[in-house]
């Protein structure tokens, strides 16, 4: 089994060399990332300390932000030097004077896993249109050079077969009043606030739409699909699938995610948004326990079996879609992204990272 360090740095050097054009881009700038604490921060804010590490001379700027409501990240406190900067900040509110000096800015923060929006939705809306929206304020008032939203496939609700693999132009099938409403629907709101004030204002903004992100940083206890599978192998329980297995996902491995939303920021065009996933691997949710337990046998002996069970939750599977794979034409021919790793082989790095992070971050709260 591979070390913590060495999955990192493979992810790291991997980032680096696909996204080398994009980070030299940025190289002398600076870079406000909003929810750095979060998933997605991880490996964006690492990335970031891997370049400068690489690039004397040549670094880029980062103000990690975030509320930090459960505290700082021991990763993201040895991220600190002289350019990297940690913020305190909620984004709900007026944005810090510090930022002024950002020439880009990318918006992550948002509750993202199912069972903790629906637990705080009203923290949900607010991070995804309060906080967009004093982004974009900003940037009509000072020199930005490009700002990221970060949306959803989520949007799209559940197709309808002829319209999958879904591209960028399908307008979605969203339930406005559902059990997952407040992140959907205010992840649509932010891009309309998004296109308006790229074609109205002129603000260098653009959207990330994430198709089924998994890998390190995202928390055993997050309540998506994967880590909660983890858990149960890491605990030498049956993995309990909480559907009939056959609700089919396009698993994006980070590192392959982190390269597509870097050349979003930099190559993608204003008001426009992006598939950001892989389309040639749809995953049914029983291969995908398979797989997990198949290679956590290969990695600690794991025992367990795959079952089926049901969710105490009545309203755990309603809008959920039973398919989801993105059609990411325009992102490979306008920003060359090409993703390149295997559900198997991320799967695999994902769970060598959870074996070495066993040890349970308190339960999530209604942070960004």
């Amino acid at each position: 089994m591979r070390t913590l360090e060495e999955i990192l740095k493979t992810d790291l050097d991997y980032i680096c060399r696909k996204a080398d054009f994009e980070l030299g881009e940025m190289a002398g700038s600076g870079l406000a990332f909003t929810g750095a604490a979060g998933f997605i921060g991880y490996y964006f804010c690492q990335v970031i300390k891997h370049w400068n590490d690489h690039n004397p001379g040549n670094e880029i700027r980062l103000l990690a932000m975030d509320n930090f409501m459960r505290g700082v990240p021991s990763w993201l406190e040895a991220l600190q030097s002289d350019f990297i900067k940690l913020q305190k900040h909620d984004v709900i509110q007026s944005l810090p004077d510090a930022i002024g000096d950002f020439q880009y800015i990318v918006h992550a923060a948002s509750i993202a896993s199912p069972p903790v929006y629906r637990t705080y939705p009203v923290e949900t809306i607010d991070a995804n249109v309060m906080g967009i929206r004093h982004i974009l304020e900003h940037a009509t008032e000072t020199d930005v050079k490009s700002i990221l939203f970060f949306s959803t496939s989520e949007i799209y609700g559940d197709p309808p077969p002829e319209e999958i693999p879904t591209n960028e132009d399908f307008r979605g099938l969203v339930s406005c009043t559902g059990p997952r409403a407040c992140y959907d629907e205010s992840k649509r709101l932010g891009e309309t606030l998004c296109v308006v004030f790229a074609r109205y204002r002129d603000v260098p903004v653009k959207i990330a739409r994430p198709f089924n992100n998994y890998g390190p940083g995202l928390k055993i206890t997050d309540g998506r699909v994967l880590p909660d599978f983890a858990q149960c192998a890491l605990k030498h329980s049956d993995i309990v699938m909480l559907s009939d297995g056959t609700p089919t996902r396009t698993f994006c491995y980070i590192a392959d995610a982190v390269v597509g939303y870097l050349k979003i920021l930099i190559r993608g065009r204003n008001g426009e948004p992006y598939n950001i996933g892989i389309d040639s691997e749809e995953t049914s949710m029983r291969e995908l326990a398979e797989m997990v337990a198949r290679n956590a046998r290969e990695l600690w002996d794991y025992s367990g079996q795959v079952i089926f069970g049901k969710s105490e939750d009545d309203d755990y599977l309603t809008d959920n879609p039973n398919r989801r794979c993105p059609d990411v034409t325009k992102a490979r021919t306008e920003l060359d992204y090409a993703p390149e790793i295997t559900v198997d082989a991320g799967v695999r790095r994902a769970l060598e990272w959870y074996y070495h992070n066993q040890e349970a971050p308190p339960e999530p709260g209604p942070q960004q």
